[in-house]
C-alpha cells in the first residue's frame, strides 16, 4: 500500500486479508442491481450507501452488550449486467457458490431484491431451508409488468425452489398474492399485527428447524426511518422491532442474509443507516 492511500470502502468490522477467510464465518458482497424498479430508483447505490453508513456505529454494541469482533470478508460487489436480469443472475450466483466453497455464508448488499433469487438457488437442501422474508409486499406475484423475473416476483420464484416462508412486516399485495400465499400454506405477520404485539412473529421464528435465510426489503420499515427505498409503504416496522425480531433469529442455523432496496445515495441518510445497523447486529449476535 502507497502512503496516504487506503482501500477502498468495505464493510465496517470486516477484513480484505485473505490470509484470513478460514477464520471467518460470513463473505459479503455488494449486489449494486436495480433494473427491474418501477417506482423510485437508485438500489444500485445501496452498497456504497450502507457500508458508508455502516462507520458509523461503536465495535461494542450496547444494545447487546457484545462485541463485534471481525467474523467476515468483505469482497466488494458483484459485477451486474444493468438491464439483464438473468446474465446479472449468473454472476451472483457465480460468486455465491466461490463464498460457499470458501465455507463462508453468504451476504449480500442490495440492490434490488430480485438479487435475492441466486442467491437462494446456490444455497443446497432447499426442501429443508426456511426463508424469513420482513417485507412490506408479500412480492408473490407471478408475472410482474410482464416479467417473471421482478422485485415483485421474487418470492414467487423462491416459492417454487421449494423452500418454506415466513413473511413479517407485510402490509401491501394483489387480491391474487394475498390468496396464493393463504393456498400454498406461506405464513405471515402483517406489520399492524406486529406492531401490535411481536410476540407471534417471534413465536413463529422460535420454531423454526432446520437452516435459515434471512432476506431483509428495507421497505419492511415504516417510511419515518427508511424514507429512501424502492416502493415505501406506511405503518411500517420501527427499528426496535427489528431488533427484537433480529435478537429471535440470531438463535437460529442462519445461512446466508441480505439487505436490500436501500436506494440512497446519500451520506447519513437514515436508510442506509438502519439497514447497516441490521447487518451490525447480526454480525455481533451470529
Amino acid at each position: 500500500m502507497l502512503l496516504h492511500t487506503h482501500e477502498p470502502l468495505k464493510f465496517a468490522f470486516s477484513t480484505t486479508d485473505h490470509e484470513r477467510i478460514p477464520e471467518l464465518s460470513f463473505g459479503i458482497m455488494g449486489a449494486p442491481f436495480d433494473s427491474t424498479t418501477t417506482y423510485v430508483p437508485g438500489a444500485r447505490f445501496g452498497p456504497m450507501a450502507v457500508r458508508e453508513a455502516s462507520y458509523s456505529f461503536e465495535a461494542y454494541n450496547l444494545r447487546f452488550s457484545e462485541k463485534v469482533n471481525v467474523k467476515s470478508f468483505d469482497f466488494g460487489d458483484v459485477e451486474v449486467s444493468p438491464g439483464n436480469f438473468m446474465k446479472t443472475a449468473g454472476f451472483i450466483g457465480d460468486s455465491v457458490a466461490g463464498v460457499l466453497d470458501m465455507d463462508l455464508k453468504p451476504i449480500i448488499i442490495g440492490g434490488e431484491h430480485t438479487v435475492t433469487l441466486p442467491v437462494i438457488e446456490n444455497l443446497p437442501d432447499h426442501d429443508s431451508l426456511t426463508v424469513v422474508h420482513l417485507d412490506a409486499h408479500m412480492d408473490m406475484a407471478d408475472t410482474y409488468a410482464g416479467e417473471r423475473y421482478s422485485h415483485a416476483t421474487v418470492m414467487r420464484r423462491v416459492h417454487e425452489l421449494g423452500a418454506e416462508i415466513i413473511q413479517i412486516g407485510v402490509r401491501s399485495a394483489s387480491e391474487e398474492e394475498a390468496e396464493f400465499a393463504v393456498e400454498e400454506g406461506v405464513r405471515c405477520c402483517m406489520a399492524h399485527e406486529v406492531m401490535g404485539d411481536p410476540a407471534d412473529a417471534i413465536e413463529l421464528i422460535d420454531g423454526i428447524r432446520g437452516p435459515v435465510y434471512i432476506s431483509v426489503d428495507m421497505d419492511v420499515l415504516d417510511p419515518a426511518y427508511a424514507p429512501s427505498v424502492g416502493n415505501p409503504a406506511p405503518s411500517g416496522l420501527t427499528p426496535h422491532i427489528m431488533e427484537e425480531l433480529v435478537l429471535a433469529l440470531s438463535g437460529k442455523d442462519v445461512v446466508g442474509l441480505d439487505v436490500v432496496e436501500v436506494a440512497s445515495a446519500g451520506v447519513a441518510d437514515p436508510t442506509s443507516v438502519n439497514a447497516a445497523k441490521i447487518i451490525y447486529d447480526l454480525l455481533t449476535l451470529l
